[in-house]
């Protein structure tokens, strides 16, 4: 374990220094919810302004969870360093457990600093146990996209990882209800995937009602799933990479 501790720490700090990858994850949605956020509306049963600092939060997090890491993994994969890590005394998961933390720690900046805006800026008032609650399950959220990208990573070559996790990103992003308030027959597609579950489950926390089993259920389920995917990935390329 502390070898793949050390794997996500020297990950962390290469991608400190990747400019390209915090544009992406973190000024797209604080711009986004400074431009669109103040808006005098309700969505979900909460505030506009409440709402998309929690779906803001959730993109940046669920986007830098997928998109960058999908591009890293399969041209790690292309360059040998895959193969590299195989002839270390590490084991034989500890890449990708190392690539679900690294997203865990990275996506941290993203929304505390969308959390703090929507404090500040969008004027959010929200008891500690709250706040708590929603870091949480966005948190928690950035591991199922993690799992997804060690999938798509190990499965598709760098000239089209790119295409296939922007089609991914943008499916789940616009259905799951991450730009706007979905309804109608889109919110019943969007009502089985973990970004609109992740959204539900803030807003929720946030008009103090029950939160439904069955999205908590949903969001371990898609985790269950992704990892799956991305376990079959690994294994059928161990012969090949």
């Amino acid at each position: 374990m502390r070898g793949t501790l050390k794997l996500a720490k020297a990950e962390v700090n290469r991608l400190r220094r990747n400019k390209r990858y915090f544009i992406f994850t973190l000024i797209f949605p604080v711009m986004l919810y400074l431009f669109v956020g103040k808006q005098h509306a309700h969505a979900y049963g909460v505030d506009f302004k409440a709402f998309y600092m929690l779906s803001m939060a959730t993109l940046g997090a669920f986007s830098g969870a997928l998109t960058g890491n999908a591009q890293r993994i399969a041209q790690e994969k292309k360059d040998g360093w895959i193969r590299q890590l195989r002839l270390t005394p590490l084991p034989a998961n500890a890449y990708v457990i190392s690539k679900i933390l690294v997203s865990m720690v990275i996506t941290v900046p993203t929304v505390a600093i969308v959390l703090l805006l929507g404090r500040f800026y969008g004027n959010v008032h929200l008891p500690l146990w709250q706040w708590l609650v929603i870091l949480v399950t966005i948190w928690f959220g950035t591991t199922i996209f993690a799992a997804l990208a060690v999938a798509i990573g190990y499965r598709f070559p760098p000239d089209q990882v790119q295409a296939v996790a922007l089609i991914l990103y943008f499916g789940f992003a616009i259905l799951g209800g991450l730009w706007f308030p979905v309804s109608g027959f889109v919110q019943k597609i969007g009502e089985t995937l973990p970004t609109y579950a992740v959204v539900k489950i803030g807003t929720d926390v946030m008009l103090g009602t029950s939160v439904s089993l069955g999205l908590i259920i949903g969001l371990v389920v898609w985790l269950a799933i992704f990892t799956g995917l991305a376990t079959l990935a690994v294994r059928s390329t161990a012969e090949t990479i």
